[in-house]
């Protein structure tokens, strides 16, 4: 093989090209699998959908067949539920007490986000500081939230205030804990990848630590709306003005058991969103991730 030298110094080779290797193509999804997970996706809405139709026919089973004519428990009847929800929709105090109920659950989960995820990375990286923490907020989270109430009123009085703390305490353990569970379960050649690249410990966390972890902690946000969101009602019977949990007391002193049964509905029906709100952001990081 022979070598010549241009006038710029670079050696070019005179033996002939190698041939290109075929390029192996990359592999692709088969034709129909986008079709079958639609299909799947229909049937598991329709089987759902199905779920809850079996349980709103039960429920009018139990309190318009069942029971006898004069029973106390036909006045819980999902027809006379349904038509209170329609008729109460068209109330505007109806939406601000949602609107109250959802603020309220918004501040406590942001407190308990703030909280939760710095301590949970800390707890996470270190091991001292894990072993000394957690029997202490073992211990603490099988505590039931509503345990605190008289403490709360008594700490911050009557209002919105105990209501955040009750909340936040409720929903601080799960996303804590889940934060520090993704940061033990980080592949450790990123950590060395990044400490190879001599990375700062602030790009170590944003571009390492953060995205590795979202996954747990989107989990632990998804649990501590459900609880939250089951606290939420006792907590709104300490004496506010507004709120679901207020509404349901008003509707059981007036003796308006149809309008308790649909603020019943109400809640779940909030709840379930809610809870598809956290699902939907799960996915979406794991997406991107």
């Amino acid at each position: 093989m022979s070598t010549s030298w241009p006038a710029d110094g670079i050696a070019v080779s005179a033996a002939k090209p190698r041939k290109a290797r075929p390029q192996v193509p990359a592999a692709r999804a088969p034709a129909g699998a986008d079709t079958r997970a639609r299909s799947l996706g229909l049937t598991n809405g329709l089987l759902g959908i199905g779920g809850l139709v079996v349980l709103l026919l039960l429920w009018w089973i139990g309190t318009d067949l069942i029971a006898p004519a004069q029973s106390f428990v036909r006045r819980f009847s999902p027809t006379s539920a349904v038509a209170s929800l329609a008729e109460l929709s068209t109330h505007s105090d109806l939406w601000i007490h949602i609107l109250v109920s959802l603020r309220r659950v918004l501040v406590g989960l942001g407190f308990a986000l703030l909280i939760g995820i710095p301590l949970g990375l800390a707890v996470g990286s270190f091991r001292l500081l894990n072993a000394a923490t957690s029997p202490a907020f073992q211990f603490l989270r099988m505590i039931s939230p509503l345990s605190w109430m008289p403490i709360a009123v008594m700490m911050f009085g009557v209002g919105d205030e105990p209501i955040y703390f009750l909340l936040t305490f409720a929903a601080v353990w799960p996303i804590l804990l889940s934060t520090a569970e993704g940061v033990r379960r980080l592949q450790p050649s990123w950590l060395r990848l990044a400490s190879s690249l001599s990375a700062t410990r602030w790009e170590t966390l944003w571009y390492i630590i953060v995205p590795g972890v979202l996954g747990h902690v989107l989990v632990g946000l998804r649990l501590a709306i459900g609880i939250v969101w089951i606290v939420l009602v006792p907590c709104e019977m300490l004496g506010v003005s507004a709120g679901l949990g207020y509404f349901i007391l008003d509707t059981r002193d007036r003796l308006a058991y149809s309008e308790l049964m649909a603020m019943v509905l109400i809640i779940g029906v909030l709840g379930f969103l809610l809870d598809s709100a956290a699902r939907g952001l799960y996915r979406l990081a794991s997406r991107e991730h």
